[in-house]
């Protein structure tokens, strides 16, 4: 008799619980309960019920756990070196899987090992008995060897990141996304390639692609040596017969047993109702305040009948008027203070509420913003309270608009969470609270979003959201200031990070003065070159077509012109830069298109884009700086992005003649640091011949050439020499391989392998740092800059070859280019102190890359000669000369 049931849902617990701990490693030492135990497997396990199976809503549920190593299971008797290379669990990780298995037990769903037997097992011999009971079964794993199960009724979710991101193999999948195989070749493709993962060889020199070639062909192992006399002599045939014995021994090991002698039916596994009655101590245990106060609203929404404890984030909220304004003069300790705006871009945005106030008094809120014109306010605000924030530069900027000011901002949320883990950039203090546990109701939720996006009209809505906010704010001081001590990151939060955001204010709200006459005659001119370029590519093309769309210009470029194509996509042959670049030096036509195409960019980008922008009221544009979004520490910049404005090509840069000083007998001044990044590596590695080569002055790409080409000393230096040199200085620091070095000078692989090692060499010092670096993000999971800015690597661990690679030069280069983001934010900070102590009027406008833009009287170009490079030039002390060349101009593009 069939079960009446419909789904059934099989986890693979001990793939999911490291999938899991490693997804959230770089958070590790952040969640912590009190009592000492490590969270993070359990915060993203606990993500994944709520996230997949909850939605799944399956009627029967069983989580497989692997029972022992993979040697004391009938493998390991086997192939007693089964699993034998893997690392040993991670006691942070081992000390979760009780309370992992205890958290599937309270989400109503049976955990289950079999003794001599892996998890794999169990789910294969669950999964064949649901098919013959007319069941549907999801199977979620991190593990591919599962696909072997996949059928009509059976689908197979393989996690690709973290445990929430699956790839659905279904039979149909399958064969798309490996040649054409069917769920039983997959065990035929292990037994040909083996498993590095579980440590099993298959035949020597048989990866993926031979394997999968092999299948097609024979069908089987047993096809394959069956008909393997009648192959042709080779290495591959060789290695088949030598290895015969290793190929059905990987067969057996890779083959999922579907008969194991499981202890329970079926109808044992019925997906019971979550225990709410023991998970909130459980949770509270784990010091899950986020998930407690989702079981709280879920009480209070009458969902679930179990009445449990008030969530301590409900908190006292009061509408500030004028009658009740002589309370705020009680609030003592610290000012929380936040503000509300209908947009994103804080210098143009409506502020449409506030809320100020602290845990003991309360928070009070209001729409009124003249209110914040009252002595009673103002005292507040310029009080030596510590004041608490989210975002310091957005309050600061607000503040301006209205006049007022704000002193002694002493927590700015944002910033700590930045510092505190740089890889997630969701900047929404409800995504930043729940790092700590903290639940609150997003922006989404109670605004809406895109065309859905609404301030509430009803006040207690908007405020008691506020209040929220605020409170939130004011709880995370403790526990977010506490982990930037652990973390030895106070220093560059008070000295650097928080300084600073006083300084881009400033930046920020000064802007800076745009020349629409000019901008706009550049315009028209940019129209005509345009109109004329289109004229001469219709003539030459024969035919009028949409020179904007890829497709038709691929069609008329490499069927009806004949150019040989150099790259094809899924929609067709590619016209992307690079392939123009390549063609444009044998077909005229394609210059044509490469103009046209810089021109249009130009002016639909540059000149449309910042006219848009400028800001009527000052003529001025007023980007924002991005503090929080890189991983590395670098300033970026939108609405719009400064850091974009072309300075390589003629046509681009003269973008920049639009930007001028905003008063008559003023100049536009520019320093930037030389060749920064390349410095930094001289400090970090002590290499003795790049230092020399800083401290006499000499040109470091000449040096370089001379060392890597073993030039004399006195030989001159040819373009293309200095050119190789040059990609190969920059390279090292982003940790190019020889394949990447080759494909941008267009040399061979092996000239590229020779050239590095060459250079390592000769700088001995800088492979040995590079090394040593990896070295300590293996075993640390992080890397540091020079003022302790960290960048934690989660892939560093991946077993996926790609993605260690790219976490280990991500190692190489973060330390370097973090290190620079480092000196021109300090000098940033002590810039500005100058300008101020000197009482100069010159002001600071911009910063783009290593270099800082200013405005001033032509009566102090002078003194920032001097001063500029003086203060850049000692920002931070490095064993090795910084470097700063200044220029000044009628306007941007005359500075340099």
């Amino acid at each position: 008799m069939k079960l009446m049931a419909k789904t059934l849902l099989l986890i693979d617990g001990n793939s999911l619980a490291f999938r899991a701990f490693y997804a959230m490693y770089n958070q590790i030492d952040r969640m912590v309960a009190h009592s000492g135990l490590h969270t993070n497997a359990l915060v993203a396990f606990n993500n994944f019920f709520d996230q997949i199976v909850e939605k799944m809503e399956p009627d029967y549920a069983l989580v497989a756990w692997d029972a022992g190593k993979g040697s004391t299971t009938f493998r390991g008797k086997i192939f007693q070196d089964y699993k034998g290379d893997r690392q040993t669990t991670p006691p942070e990780l081992s000390e979760q899987f009780p309370y992992l298995r205890k958290m599937v037990d309270l989400h109503g769903i049976h955990s289950y090992e079999l003794p001599g037997y892996e998890a794999d097992d169990i789910i294969g011999t669950y999964a064949k008995l649901a098919e013959k009971a007319g069941l549907k079964t999801t199977i979620i794993t991190g593990d591919r060897d599962l696909t072997q199960l996949t059928t009509d009724n059976v689908a197979v979710n393989v996690t690709k990141k973290g445990v929430t991101d699956l790839d659905v193999y279904t039979p149909k999948f399958l064969a798309e996304k490996w040649g054409g195989i069917t769920p039983a070749q997959v065990i035929e493709m292990k037994a040909l390639t083996g498993d590095t993962s579980d440590h099993y060889p298959g035949v020597t020199k048989v990866g993926e692609k031979t394997a999968i070639k092999l299948i097609n062909e024979y069908g089987s192992l047993d096809g394959i040596y069956a008909n393997i006399d009648g192959m042709k002599a080779s290495k591959l045939k060789e290695n088949l017969l030598n290895d015969k014995a290793v190929a059905y021994r990987a067969h057996e090991l890779a083959t999922i047993k579907t008969d194991v002698p499981v202890e329970f039916d079926l109808t044992d596994l019925t997906n019971k109702e979550i225990n709410y009655k023991e998970l909130v101590p459980f949770y509270e245990e784990l010091d899950f305040k986020v998930q407690l106060a989702k079981i709280h609203a879920m009480q209070k929404a009458g969902m679930i009948e179990e009445k449990q404890p008030q969530n301590d984030q409900a908190d006292k909220m009061v509408e500030l008027t004028a009658a009740n304004l002589d309370h705020l003069a009680s609030i003592k300790d610290y000012l929380t203070i936040y503000f509300e705006t209908d947009s994103d871009n804080y210098h143009v945005a409506n502020i449409v509420a506030f809320v100020i106030g602290n845990q003991r008094e309360g928070y009070f809120a209001s729409r009124n913003l003249a209110l914040l014109q009252e002595p009673v306010v103002q005292d507040l605000f310029k009080s030596e309270l510590p004041k608490y924030v989210f975002n310091a530069k957005e309050l600061t900027i607000l503040l301006k608009r209205l006049d007022l000011t704000v002193h002694n901002i002493d927590f700015d949320f944002l910033l700590v969470a930045y510092l505190l883990d740089t890889t997630d950039n969701d900047n929404q203090l409800s995504t930043l609270s729940s790092r700590f546990n903290f639940f609150l109701e997003s922006d989404d939720d109670v605004y809406g979003t895109g065309a859905k996006f609404q301030i509430p009209d009803d006040d207690e809505t908007l405020f008691n959201h506020l209040a929220e906010k605020a409170a939130t704010i004011s709880k995370l001081h403790e526990p977010a200031m506490k982990k930037l001590a652990e973390n030895q990151q106070v220093d560059l939060y008070r000295q650097i990070e928080l300084p600073l955001s006083d300084v881009l204010a400033k930046m920020e709200f000064t802007g800076i003065k745009l020349d629409q006459s000019e901008l706009a005659a550049l315009g028209r001119e940019f129209k005509q070159r345009i109109a004329e370029l289109e004229k001469q590519i219709y003539e030459e093309a024969g035919e009028e077509f949409n020179i904007n769309s890829p497709k038709q210009l691929a069609d008329l470029l490499f069927v009806k012109m004949g150019v040989p194509p150099i790259k094809k996509t899924k929609t067709g042959y590619s016209t992307a830069a690079g392939v123009l670049d390549e063609l444009a030096e044998h077909y005229p036509f394609v210059q044509l298109i490469l103009q046209y195409r810089q021109l249009a960019k130009l002016n639909s980008t540059y000149v449309k884009g910042l006219l848009e922008v400028v800001n009527p009221k000052d003529s001025k544009i007023h980007t924002r700086y991005l503090q929080t979004l890189t991983q590395t520490g670098r300033l970026s910049s939108v609405d719009p992005n400064m850091q974009n404005i072309p300075d390589r090509d003629e046509e681009g840069k003269r973008i920049r003649k639009a930007f001028v000083p905003s008063q008559p007998g003023w100049k536009i001044f520019g320093a930037d640091y030389s060749q920064i990044e390349l410095r930094v590596l001289a400090h970090v590695t002590g290499d003795a011949n790049l230092k020399k080569a800083f401290e006499t002055g000499e040109d470091i790409h000449a040096a370089t050439a001379r060392s890597i080409f073993g030039l004399d000393p006195k030989a001159e230096i040819s373009f293309d020499q200095r050119r190789m040199a040059k990609a190969v200085n920059f390279g090292i620091v982003y940790g190019i391989s020889d394949f990447g070095l080759a494909q941008r000078l267009g040399i061979s692989r092996q000239a590229g392998k020779e050239i590095i090692e060459t250079y390592f060499r000769e700088f001995p010092s800088v492979k040995v740092w590079i090394d040593a670096i990896i070295a300590l993000a293996h075993k640390q999971g992080f890397v540091e800059t020079i003022a302790h800015r960290r960048r934690y690597l989660p892939d560093i661990h991946s077993k996926n070859f790609n993605l260690r690679s790219f976490a280990e030069r991500t190692a190489t280069n973060t330390p370097i280019q973090g290190s620079a983001a480092d000196i021109i934010k300090i000098a940033m900070i002590k810039m500005q102190e100058a300008l101020t102590s000197k009482n100069l009027q010159a002001r600071m406008l911009l910063q783009v890359h290593d270099e800082l833009i200013f405005e001033a009287p032509d009566s102090e170009i002078e003194i920032l000669e001097k001063l500029v490079p003086a203060v850049m030039d000692s920002a931070v002390k490095l064993n090795v000369p910084l470097r700063v060349e200044a220029h000044y101009g009628a306007n941007w593009y005359d500075e340099k």
